[in-house]
């Protein structure tokens, strides 16, 4: 055989050989590196061309990683990455030594061209100034008053969606309008505008919606494109379509911002509370900066637009896999609100109270088992500043990112039993149907300590204010009843390829 021939005929094997030669490159400059004696280093599961080869599936490969060992290392060129989903590591991480983990510079480098210096992309004095302040703004009654009011008006445009799609008997997208509504009502409460990319009234809203996504993708791309940064340099690929992204959000944003602060300055009332969106809130509080303004309005922005969008779709899946649990939910809202069975969306709407979405326990228990099996962010990271000693006698180095698992979590046996991996809403509440907290470093969806999600109410309101007027009103099936429903390997758990489903209108 020739030597040409033989090439030709290995050439299928070249991505493999090429992997075995590199993970033993990085094998071996990590061997003197671990070699203190009167330290344990948690065991190496693999290298992150093991994780580049299982993409498509990653987070089903790192379940599987998982399965055998809560902890492990993946060895990448320069560092460890290492994964856990013990909650004793978790609370040491999160609150034990909190100072030692946040998000460091890589962290900062990667997100700081979309979030600048926002409350996701810095640790320290810039971070605990903007938690305080935002901690401020999450635990007013103004805020809480104007988001709900926001949160129903576009629940019952959406259910308008719905209802048109349903008497023609047509498909519909849920994923995108799960979307397109989580982004209208997060821009109203924070800037108080209204974009409507439901429908598409509000061109300029439209364009800064479209130049958002596509910047969020370019920004999520780079924790898996190496050569981002050279991109950047030469204007090319995704780092071109962020650039030009870019240019749109900061116009659109930059300009809002300085109408706001021109019409408060205009305003002879400077009492507090005059309106109720948080960028009003902020330049009421003398905040007038505008480049500190930007980037954490842009923070809370990219917070609450995929995570609740991508709650309800998986929470829509879910209830269609799952009829029963989809009329038992509906029962639950019609006896919350005593709407009876034909009544229009409005009506339902009317009903639809804080008081009453209180008494809705079993709706609460099916959307938190939602993120136990699909949580909004599946895999959350730190930067290790210093090296460290975790509880379970294993230590990280100066370095490191660690990280914890929400997704892969929700799938363990050891820790939730062997129906893990199934969908069973009653796991929260006790014998008398009243909901149970488990404790975070278990339930990792919302993170816990300082950083705990300061909008995890804010979320829950959202979710349980939409399901209650769409389940309400409309029950929803599958279009393609069969077809297997898969997730897209990125920073949020997207369905991949949307939600596709039939809805029919309640009581007609």
């Amino acid at each position: 055989m020739k030597f040409t021939d033989l090439l030709f005929a290995l050439k299928p094997l070249f991505p493999i050989l090429i992997a075995v030669i590199l993970s033993a490159f990085i094998i071996k400059i990590h061997g003197g590196r671990f070699s203190d004696r009167k330290r344990r280093y948690h065991p190496v599961a693999g290298t992150v061309l093991h994780q580049l080869f299982n993409f498509h599936r990653l987070l089903d490969y790192m379940t599987n990683l998982t399965s055998h060992r809560k902890t492990y290392r993946l060895l990448s060129f320069i560092r460890s990455e290492v994964y856990t989903a013990d909650p004793v590591n978790i609370e040491h991480i999160l609150v034990t030594n909190f100072g030692n983990y946040g998000k460091g510079w890589y962290h900062h480098s990667v997100l700081t061209d979309l979030l600048g210096d926002g409350i996701f992309t810095v640790d320290g004095e810039k971070w605990r100034h903007q938690r305080k302040a935002a901690s401020y703004q999450f635990s007013t009654k103004l805020l809480r008053e104007f988001s709900s009011s926001v949160f129903k008006s576009n629940a019952v445009k959406l259910a308008g969606i719905i209802s048109e799609a349903a008497i023609s008997n047509n498909i519909i997208e849920l994923q995108d309008l799960f979307m397109k509504s989580a982004l209208d009502s997060v821009f109203k409460v924070v800037l108080g505008v209204e974009l409507d990319t439901m429908c598409g009234t509000y061109k300029e809203g439209t364009q800064f919606s479209n130049a958002f996504d596509e910047a969020s993708a370019a920004i999520m791309f780079r924790y898996f494109n190496f050569l981002w940064r050279l991109q950047r340099f030469l204007n090319i690929g995704s780092e071109a379509v962020l650039s030009k992204s870019l240019r749109v959000i900061d116009e659109y944003v930059n300009k809002l911002i300085r109408s706001k602060i021109e019409q408060a300055q205009k305003l002879q009332d400077n009492s507090p509370g005059m309106k109720g969106d948080i960028l009003s809130r902020f330049i009421e509080l003398k905040e007038t900066d505008p480049k500190y303004l930007k980037d954490i309005i842009l923070s809370f922005i990219i917070a609450g637009k995929d995570t609740t969008a991508i709650t309800l779709s998986w929470f829509l899946y879910q209830l269609c896999k799952h009829p029963h649990v989809q009329e038992k939910i509906a029962q639950e809202i019609r006896e919350a609100t005593r709407v009876a069975d034909g009544s229009t969306v409005d009506e339902l709407a009317a009903s639809v109270t804080e008081e009453n979405l209180e008494k809705m326990q079993y709706l609460h228990a099916a959307l938190t088992e939602t993120l136990r099996l699909h949580p909004a962010v599946p895999v959350e990271g730190k930067f290790c500043f210093s090296d460290d000693t975790w509880p379970d006698g294993f230590s990280v180095k100066k370095g490191d990112l660690v990280s914890f698992l929400p997704y892969v979590m929700g799938r363990m046996k050891f820790l939730w039993g062997e129906d893990a991996e199934k969908f069973r809403p009653q796991r929260w509440l006790d014998e008398n149907g009243i909901f149970q907290k488990e404790s975070p470093f278990k339930f990792t969806a919302f993170q816990a300590g300082p950083r705990i999600c300061l909008g995890k109410e804010f979320a829950y309101r959202q979710m349980k204010m939409f399901s209650a007027i769409l389940l309400g009103s409309h029950s929803f099936k599958l279009a393609e009843q069969n077809k297997s429903v898969k997730y897209k390997t990125s920073l949020t758990l997207q369905i991949d390829g949307g939600l596709h489903v039939y809805a029919s209108q309640r009581g007609k």
